[in-house]
């Protein structure tokens, strides 16, 4: 198949990691005979620097014309003041809200042999297997805001029709795993929370075979520590799945290995891993690639419609977890190359890079 796919490396480490991403996207299209145009484009604080604004026109329009966005990571302390006119965050919540992409899926998953590296004790993290749904363009993130010398506010609004959208894509989804599905809210206190519950108890009609319960947002928040393999499909609002998957993908052993996927109604998604710009390592060379390769998996499956390649490219990633090279946040001493290279050779099932290399001129990474 032919696809076009913009990449948006951003700041800090996003070029590092991208470029990883890319190398492993152009392998599949050269193992697979597919043809992948890749477009690339500013956003965030490097779109600052060079145009004055954090998502530049020219930036929405290649996303009009891609099947697919693959993004590193926006921000940095340059950037940071939060009394500035314009932020990069704002070019990456502009973004979401252009592509029309409500639904972000966080999927976790703690291989065995990183067990050690989780924060919480073997037997915790034996056979988790998460996938969050998180509403991405409502609440408090796009709500009214306002300010005086006294006083601030940020409005959380729900409209019926934003909650259900995004419940039948986690119904869906849970539907096609394992049949459970958590739904995270404060209802116990927030008006919104009772509307995205009482829609989720409507709905839960329609899908017989999923098995619906609720938790509120703190004691989920408390579960995720003591009882991670309990849980199937988590679907929560926006601010509370901010919260909740970063606090989750502390128990994979490193933020460096989440990958995202936010979808909306069409197939054109956008991809990004989790760990942000990290700019204190940015600019060496040691930042893990596999966070964006595993993000790029997702836009393979749900942009693509190639879970044959998207699948490939998490079984090299779970080799090279379970045999090395590990990078250095998993405590290994592998650079983004080195880790980069492993995953070509395990997705070609070749004994050395250089074999990948020579048939893939100019792909390597960075």
């Amino acid at each position: 198949m032919s696809a076009r796919i913009l990449t948006l490396p951003g700041d800090g480490i996003g070029p590092e990691v991208t470029a990883a991403a890319v190398a492993v996207l152009k392998s599949v299209a050269a193992h697979y005979g597919h043809a992948f145009e890749f477009d690339e484009q500013l956003l965030g604080g490097c779109a600052i620097d060079a145009t004055g604004e954090p998502l530049p026109s020219a930036t929405l329009a290649a996303c009009a014309d891609a099947d697919a966005v693959l993004l590193g990571a926006v921000g940095g302390p340059r950037w940071s003041d939060p009394n500035a006119r314009v932020r990069p965050e704002q070019g990456l919540l502009g973004l979401r809200a252009a592509l029309g992409v409500y639904a972000n899926l966080r999927p976790l998953r703690v291989h065995p042999a990183l067990a050690a590296h989780s924060p919480l004790k073997d037997e915790r993290v034996a056979g988790v297997d998460l996938l969050f749904v998180r509403e991405l363009t409502g609440g408090a993130y796009f709500g009214r805001k306002s300010r005086d010398a006294d006083s601030a506010s940020d409005e959380c609004r729900y409209s019926v029709a934003e909650i259900e959208r995004v419940a039948r894509r986690a119904f869906e989804l849970a539907r096609s795993r394992r049949g459970g599905l958590t739904s995270v809210d404060k209802a116990n206190v927030l008006e919104t929370s009772r509307l995205w519950r009482s829609t989720l108890d409507r709905l839960a009609g329609d899908y017989p075979d999923v098995q619906l319960e609720h938790q509120l947002v703190d004691s989920m928040a408390m579960l995720l520590l003591t009882q991670p393999a309990r849980y199937d499909v988590i679907v929560t609002e926006n601010l509370f799945g901010d919260i909740l998957t970063d606090e989750a993908a502390a128990l994979a052993g490193s933020l460096g290995l989440s990958p995202s996927a936010s979808l909306g109604d069409g197939r054109r998604g956008l991809y990004e891993p989790i760990h942000g710009s990290a700019p204190d390592i940015a600019g060496r060379g040691i930042a893990n690639p596999l966070g964006a390769i595993l993000s790029a998996a997702l836009l393979l499956r749900h942009s693509l419609g190639l879970e044959r390649e998207a699948s490939a490219v998490e079984a090299a990633v779970a080799r090279v977890l379970a045999e090395g090279p590990r990078p250095r946040d998993l405590g290994g001493s592998a650079d983004t190359i080195a880790v980069c290279d492993a995953v070509l050779v395990a997705l070609a099932g070749r004994a050395s890079a250089a074999d990948m290399y020579a048939d893939l001129a100019n792909s390597c990474c960075g």
